[in-house]
């Protein structure tokens, strides 16, 4: 416990192996925030019957579904493919609750919600990678298929022709279009398909999660946008203030707010909040029918990936550096100055109703590997786009821990843009951390972290990044010669 008082955890009751808290505010209801409610509401179920239980508070600035949350979507590639073993060994994990969970994880991939149709997984002759750092997606997919392979003997006890089976590496371009199964369409001119990689139906999945935690009674959800943080003069947080006036106090308060998070503490040097693209087309009954257990494809030398139709709808998205969108933000707590900084912040239709469209740069990028990817939509218009945020961290960690010098403030953010898949495990590890149960190789890697040198800038440097250099969204819209209203 002193060692939590040490990092600017503390004021929790020691119970067993752990500390219980009275009462937790978790602010923001996506994957690490609903995650965080359920297995907390697990863990008051699991103590003696006469343990005083924790009270769960959690708020969101919209009602549930918030309509633009990037936990909230049509798909979120589940992929155990990761250059970093310890990732893609928890995705085997995340897998098994997937496929078959139980006790309140029961059915959770059951209709429609997980799709099992495989990962494609390809690089271009030339790859570039990040500008300037020399990161390239192809050492990430020549590894990411080194770890997978091992794992599924090692850790899933698959033999070695089981494996050759179901990972298969791709050697140039007619290969990838054979397996792509998109009449022709494809992307890159190697690499590899685990056909036990697949996608979820994200906004189904965070529903049933919410479903979940109303189930237990034990969380109570509230509606309303965190502007403040109840910070007494020694620096604890008891709670927040609301912008209608509300507070809303608790023993312990938990940001996991996403690319929210960035307005709220000064996190300046360790995540950064950057805007990706999507595009959406609607397919006919016959297309869907055609296409829908293609596997996703992901072109990591451009960013771009597919994933199948369901529900009359094909994504294309981006995975890349990613926009800013630099404007002055009245940080709640963290730093020293009183007046507002610069920090990216997210621009979302909600926030910023004028501006209804994605750049013209991204929306031609998308169309270009729509194109290439599904050549049978290639010049369908786009029924919708729009901008996903991903709080993004420099080596693509997530940040769990409690915040230096804040006691009583605990973070649970920097998704980076690939924490969705980890839904159905990330809440146990979130709570053990948080209650000093954890010792294992993610409280290391998901700490609070020295400050980044703010000159190179903050992008997830993990090497699944590519695409254009990092530009001001409000710079290219201003560039771009908008259509007359």
């Amino acid at each position: 416990m002193a060692k939590l008082d040490s990092v600017g955890g503390g004021g929790g009751v020691g119970v067993g192996e752990g500390l219980r808290y009275e009462s937790v505010v978790i602010v923001g209801s996506g994957v690490f925030g609903l995650s965080t409610a359920l297995s907390l509401s697990l863990h008051n179920a699991s103590l003696p019957p006469s343990a005083p239980k924790t009270k769960i508070t959690v708020i969101d600035r919209h009602s549930f579904p918030a309509p633009d949350g990037s936990s909230i979507d049509s798909s979120r590639i589940v992929r155990a493919d990761y250059k970093d073993p310890h990732y893609a060994s928890l995705c085997l994990a995340a897998q098994a609750r997937w496929r078959a969970g139980n006790g309140v994880w029961e059915s959770l991939g059951s209709d429609g919600r997980y799709t099992e149709s495989g990962i494609v997984m390809v690089v271009d002759k030339e790859d570039a990678g990040i500008p300037g750092k020399g990161l390239g997606g192809r050492e990430y997919v020549q590894e990411s298929l080194e770890n997978m392979r091992g794992l599924l003997v090692r850790e899933v006890g698959m033999g070695k022709d089981d494996v050759a089976k179901k990972v298969v590496g791709l050697k140039n371009k007619e290969e990838i279009r054979k397996v792509c199964g998109t009449n022709g369409g494809g992307s890159g001119v190697e690499g590899y398909v685990n056909w036990l990689s697949g996608w979820v139906d994200a906004e189904r999945a965070m529903k049933f999660v919410r479903k979940r935690c109303e189930e237990r009674g034990e969380v109570e959800f509230l509606v309303g946008e965190v502007v403040g943080l109840l910070e007494m003069p020694s620096g604890e947080i008891k709670g927040v203030e609301l912008k209608d006036g509300r507070e809303v106090k608790g023993q312990l308060t938990v940001l996991a707010s996403g690319s929210w998070t960035t307005g709220l503490i000064d996190l300046e040097g360790r995540a950064v909040s950057t805007g990706q693209v999507l595009a959406y087309v609607e397919v006919t009954e016959e297309e869907e029918g055609k296409w829908k257990d293609i596997p996703v494809l992901w072109n990591l030398s451009t960013g771009l990936f597919l994933t199948p139709p369901r529900n009359g709808i094909c994504k294309v998205g981006r995975h890349a550096i990613g926009y800013l969108n630099t404007q002055p933000v009245k940080l709640a707590t963290g730093h020293k100055e009183s007046g507002p900084v610069r920090r990216s912040a997210p621009m979302t239709a909600l926030t910023t109703p004028s501006v209804s469209r994605i750049p013209a740069e991204g929306e031609a990028d998308l169309r270009r590997g729509l194109r290439e990817m599904l050549p049978a939509l290639g010049d369908r218009p786009f029924e919708s786009t729009r901008i996903c945020w991903y709080t993004d961290t420099p080596t693509a960690d997530f940040i769990v821990d409690y915040v230096p010098g804040k006691k009583g403030l605990f973070l649970a953010t920097g998704g980076s843009g690939h924490a969705f898949k980890f839904l159905p495990v990330l809440g146990d590890i979130i709570v053990d951390i948080m209650l000093g149960k954890y010792q294992g190789v993610w409280k290391d890697k998901w700490r609070w972290r020295k400050k980044m040198n703010i000159v190179e800038g903050v992008m997830a440097k993990d090497g699944s990044r590519a695409g254009p250099r990092q530009s001001e969204l409000q710079e290219l819209y201003e560039n771009e010669e908008l259509p007359e209203m």
